[in-house]
């Protein structure tokens, strides 16, 4: 039987991940256009996890209001799909999870966020997305491992730098550089940081994931 579901994923959560939880098509990252495809497949709900950025092959709030109309339920989370559902939610688009509601609630504004350079032959992320970065931090400031100073002096640095660049180990090499964290306490931040990475984006895909399963069993 043909999945009644499509889902575009991949940097947030791998396929192979992904079917585990829900049977679905999985498709890579969406991009500009391609929604209408799938609205005349005849695919009742439509996940969005991840997606393009920053350029103009970015999904258009137009496609999506044009599936919500045609009585699609479209479910938005973790990256792209948080975005355009705090920004759609009126128009009846669901967005889930907890960069959903940063979004929707002003906690973050800025696109970059979410954002992540990728391997364009597996989606898989290559540098690590700012709201993992805060939840990490913060994990470790909760912990006693950073003072209140540290963790919002690294805090400024991941939002300084540009979002490709963004990865734990130059976040500590270059705090410690600048006197934001004591040079013997990089090594236990960095142990700390990748071992105990809050990984906020997938947390939430997994919930878009189990959000379209229940959309479709109540189908």
């Amino acid at each position: 039987m043909k999945a009644r579901a499509v889902i575009f994923t991949g940097n947030s959560i791998s396929h192979e991940d992904a079917r585990k939880i829900l049977r679905a098509n999985y498709q890579p990252p969406v991009r500009r256009f391609q929604l209408e495809k799938f609205v005349q497949k005849g695919y009742k709900v439509i996940g969005i996890i991840d997606g393009i950025f920053f350029d103009r092959a970015a999904v258009g709030h137009r496609e999506i209001l044009s599936a919500l109309n045609a009585g699609i339920k479209v479910v938005g989370g973790a990256s792209m799909g948080a975005l355009r559902a705090s920004e759609l939610d009126t128009h009846g688009m669901i967005g889930v999870g907890k960069i959903y509601e940063w979004y929707r609630d002003g906690v973050i504004e800025s696109d970059d966020e979410v954002a992540v350079s990728t391997n364009p032959d597996t989606f898989e992320p290559i540098s690590v997305p700012l709201v993992n970065i805060r939840e990490t931090l913060k994990a470790a400031l909760a912990s006693g491992l950073l003072s209140k100073e540290e963790h919002n002096g690294l805090l400024q640095l991941a939002i300084d730098t540009y979002y490709p660049d963004r990865s734990y180990l130059g976040l500590v090499k270059e705090g410690a550089k600048r006197g934001l964290i004591p040079e013997e306490k990089k090594k236990i931040i960095l142990d700390f940081c990748t071992n105990n990475e809050v990984d906020v984006k997938r947390e939430d895909a997994i919930l878009v994931l189990e959000t379209v399963k229940k959309l479709i069993e109540e189908a």
